[in-house]
């Protein structure tokens, strides 16, 4: 969203390509709380192009903001995040504008949606 994609709030209708969350990377941001990220969006064509888009209504939005360091023993220039530094926030939306937090930084958008099917 950071780099291209539609503005979208609470309420909205999207229209997304959805595949499998990355689960460690999600884990190193969020912890606990990756356990309840089933999909990630995708829009730069990394997925097969049979994955039908998935059309929903944003039910809830958070920012995730987290800090950055170098692995331990690793290259002091190669940064990841550092587990628990993560800060949610809710927000009511979202325009791939959303700033860095001091030294917490923006790592994306978490995002509740409602199918048909839901």
């Amino acid at each position: 969203m950071q780099c291209c994609g539609e503005p979208f709030a609470v309420g909205s209708q999207v229209s997304w390509t959805l595949g499998d969350a990355d689960g460690d990377w999600l884990e190193a941001v969020l912890g606990a709380r990756a356990a309840g990220v089933d999909a990630a969006e995708e829009h730069h064509g990394g997925l097969p192009e049979e994955v039908p888009e998935t059309t929903a209504t944003v039910r809830g939005i958070s920012a995730v903001h987290c800090r950055h360091a170098p692995a331990p023993g690793g290259d002091s220039k190669v940064l990841y995040p550092v587990r628990d530094s993560a800060v949610v926030t809710e927000l009511t939306r979202a325009d791939g504008r959303t700033p860095d937090r001091g030294d917490l930084r923006f790592a994306g958008y978490l995002v509740d949606l409602v199918t048909a099917t839901s």
